[in-house]
């Protein structure tokens, strides 16, 4: 039984995180920040090209994956 209850909890998690990512990609029009044109994020300009580095970005969804994880390991206590 344990085994079907853990499956369950990991269909829940996703099924949340797959609404998540729908809703920030329906509103994500909406909002005041574009990711990956934050401030802090490196563009660097030239007439051959343009050297893109989102630092911020970066940092910002690492930040949410640490959380996501935290949380995923709170569950399964």
């Amino acid at each position: 039984m344990g085994v079907i209850r853990e499956t369950g909890r990991l269909f829940v998690l996703v099924g949340a995180m797959f609404i998540a990512v729908g809703v920030l990609l329906y509103f994500g029009a909406k909002l005041p920040f574009r990711l990956g044109h934050l401030p802090g994020d490196i563009v660097h300009r030239t007439k051959n090209g343009v050297f893109y580095f989102p630092v911020v970005t970066c940092l910002l969804l690492s930040a949410i994956i640490t959380l996501l994880s935290w949380l995923m390991s709170l569950m399964k206590r």
